[in-house]
């Protein structure tokens, strides 16, 4: 049974079921890489084949490429999600698609040195608002619509096992134009919560690092102003809802331990693994509390806001789709 809302269903049944065989065949050698579940043919039918074509048929209706946001916490699976839409969209609907994410665009960790000595110590931790160079992504979406073939656009890669951003020689690089563009993110799409609402600690780190809310006022302007323009840039909003803050620190602390498993295999492969930064369970959780004002006020305002919501449950599996934007 789909769980795609009948009446959003684009395109015809065949047209769509040859879009499924076409990502299904696609998709034969890349399932390993992935971790998906068996059963994924049944969720291309149900979820991520109508998504697509619901995407391409909005894509459709506008000039140049399409801008799609993915709105999601940590470890709700933004980056399968991209990956699937990148496949089904390519191969099921001939479309270019190319993507970066809001973790790519992080400042590097001297200029958050900077930033935590001359605004507030916080800031040191990669993650709020503020922490990013928002022109950077402003530049790069600019730079994919127009989609120059005489001038790749350049995408930078960050590396959360050194905190750091890579070298240019290794960041991406995107030729000519694209159909659709995907930009993924924790925070995208957020927007500012009102004063009041700034007040009062949410949390063990407000209460005993930002007492003066000096940091958590920043992150709130900060997010008010250049992100939003960002954020305005988006064509589609998809969010990938979280059934709690308590999934949060669940699906993080997983991420942490393949980050931990991928450092075992470069220390067994008697390769130097002193830059890399792995966080046990108390430092995952005091990391988690930087995100989690913002990630409580996405949750309880963004499900109804987006265009669409895909709602997760506990076992991290979509169990209802919300289209709020309807074609």
């Amino acid at each position: 049974m789909s769980l795609w809302p009948k009446e959003q269903l684009c395109l015809s049944y065949e047209a769509r079921k040859q879009a499924v065989d076409k990502v299904e065949e696609a998709f034969a050698s890349a399932l390993a890489s992935l971790k998906v579940d068996i059963g994924l043919k049944e969720m291309f039918e149900s979820i991520y084949v109508p998504l697509g074509a619901w995407l391409y048929q909005r894509r459709l209706q506008q000039d140049g490429p399409l801008v799609v946001g993915i709105n999601g916490a940590q470890g709700a699976g933004k980056s399968t999600l991209f990956n699937l839409i990148e496949v089904i969209l390519s191969e099921g609907f001939g479309q270019r698609v190319v993507g970066f994410s809001l973790d790519d665009l992080y400042k590097t960790r001297a200029q958050r040195e900077k930033l935590s000595e001359a605004v507030h110590p916080l800031l040191m931790t990669r993650g709020v608002p503020g922490t990013h160079d928002v022109q950077l992504g402003i530049d790069i979406i600019h730079s994919l619509i127009k989609g120059d073939a005489e001038q790749p656009t350049k995408i930078p890669v960050f590396d959360k096992s050194t905190d750091d951003r890579c070298q240019t020689a290794v960041w991406q690089e995107w030729v000519g134009p694209a159909d659709v563009i995907v930009f993924e993110g924790w925070c995208v799409g957020a927007m500012a919560q009102t004063q009041d609402a700034l007040d009062v600690p949410i949390n063990t780190l407000e209460r005993n690092e930002d007492a003066s809310g000096e940091w958590r006022q920043y992150v709130n302007e900060q997010l008010a102003g250049r992100y939003q323009q960002l954020f305005g840039m988006i064509d589609t909003l998809v969010m990938l809802k979280v059934p709690s803050m308590e999934a949060v620190f669940e699906w993080r602390s997983l991420q942490e331990k393949k980050l931990a498993e991928r450092v075992k295999y470069i220390f067994d492969t008697q390769q130097p693994t002193d830059h890399l930064r792995i966080m046990n369970e108390q430092e995952i959780e005091r990391f988690i509390q930087h995100y989690e004002r913002l990630t409580r006020t996405m949750l309880d305002e963004m499900p109804n806001r987006a265009d669409i919501t895909l709602m997760l449950n506990e076992n991290h599996k979509i169990s209802k789709i919300q289209i709020n934007n309807p074609l």
